[in-house]
């Protein structure tokens, strides 16, 4: 835990303290954030406040007095509920405009760790909670130079893995013994495997209406054979098998030993220029040390272009997430579909982005990822600007 840096961003953000919370490992942001192991008993709940100015001060159960000893700072006990409440009331007493792992009406709940019933009680004492989001994306979201380094080194092996993959594909479909969807997940596993990379599932490799179903994954008793005419997409996704790298995560369409139709040209350059306007609207803000920008903007620059070519209803998910150590990290999503996300994407982050169309008969995702600093924005592997012809 870096408490220099935290005071600096409370005082930044106008908020008196930062409220941690947990019990039962219910809030992993809270053991991340502070350095906590994310293993042991956590039977009873403690507390953790780092004022923005001043000593840190913590509230444990006596029976469990020692679960914050790590952590610098002042330290009450309680055993009972009266304890507790008095405890956290003094523990509390300076400090009015408190952050909490807590999103107004779970607007955010990637950051909503904290019940009502706290929140509830904490307003009686005459607190103002105010959401901990933007400063959990500090905290979480923002990359070390060695995790973006991981990060395109994963880049450069899936990006080449992919492009195997796809000869693999056609030379399959082509021989008149084509490989599966699910053999072709399984081989992308051991290709990875071989490359020094990890994933937890997946890759998503679909054909045709399976190519719908946005977070599709073959069974192996239930796929398709991807042969010549088949539409496919991969979604593919890795880091370097090692504890803090950061993961790459991209997506690909294209058609096996044909040329694409009209209608799967046209869906895709829709997609395409989604994804690009996307993009563009985060390289010019991030330009020269440009301006803020919330989640919600990104996700409104593609989906515009969807919507204004009839395609609305057929978007169904948002237009990025965050990328760190985990797939879906703890920074601004690009979404004001599923949430209004009002997060800022911060300098030092990695998202994706991937718009996509879903029809009944076939779908199109193109899916890049960016890196952002303090003055630009880049995407951080290649960009697919036609279907590919496999």
């Amino acid at each position: 835990m870096d408490l220099d840096s935290i005071q600096s961003a409370l005082r930044d953000a106008g908020v008196d303290a930062w409220l941690f919370y947990d019990h039962h490992h219910r809030d992993p942001l809270a053991a991340a954030i502070l350095g906590l192991p994310d293993h042991g008993l956590v039977s009873r709940r403690w507390y953790y406040v780092i004022p923005a100015q001043g000593e840190p001060r913590k509230l444990v159960h006596r029976i469990e007095p020692g679960k914050l000893d790590s952590l610098p700072g002042s330290k009450g006990v309680y055993s009972s509920w009266q304890e507790l409440e008095a405890g956290l009331e003094a523990m509390l007493g300076p400090w009015n405009r408190i952050a909490m792992q807590y999103s107004p009406r779970n607007a955010i709940m990637y950051v909503s760790m904290v019940d009502a019933g706290t929140v509830e009680l904490l307003r009686s004492m005459g607190k103002e909670i105010v959401s901990s989001a933007d400063l959990v994306s500090r905290f979480q979201a923002v990359l070390t130079e060695d995790q973006i380094d991981s990060h395109y080194a994963a880049q450069r092996a899936l990006d080449e893995i992919l492009s195997e993959g796809f000869q693999v594909i056609g030379s399959r479909a082509r021989s008149g013994s084509p490989a599966t969807e699910y053999e072709m997940m399984m081989w992308f596993r051991d290709a990875m495997h071989r490359a020094g990379l990890t994933s937890d599932h997946g890759p998503d490799v679909s054909v045709d209406e399976n190519t719908s179903d946005s977070h599709y994954e073959p069974a192996q008793d239930s796929s398709r054979p991807i042969q010549s005419g088949s539409f496919l997409l991969v979604d593919i996704f890795a880091r370097l098998d090692r504890p803090g790298s950061c993961w790459y995560d991209i997506t690909w369409t294209g058609v096996v030993n044909r040329e694409p139709t009209q209608k799967e040209r046209e869906v895709f350059d829709i997609v395409r220029d989604a994804r690009d306007a996307a993009i563009e609207t985060v390289r010019s803000a991030f330009m020269d040390g440009g301006r803020p920008l919330a989640g919600f903007e990104v996700d409104d620059a593609a989906r515009t272009i969807i919507r204004n070519a009839g395609y609305g209803q057929y978007f169904t998910h948002r237009t990025g997430h965050n990328i760190g150590t985990e797939i879906h990290g703890s920074g601004a999503h690009l979404d004001n579909l599923e949430t209004h996300d009002e997060r800022r994407i911060l300098p030092f982050t990695c998202f994706s982005v991937e718009p996509g169309i879903y029809l009944p008969e076939f779908g199109v995702r193109s899916e890049v990822n960016m890196i952002t600093s303090n003055n630009h924005a880049v995407v951080t592997g290649r960009i697919q600007r036609e279907l590919v012809r496999i």
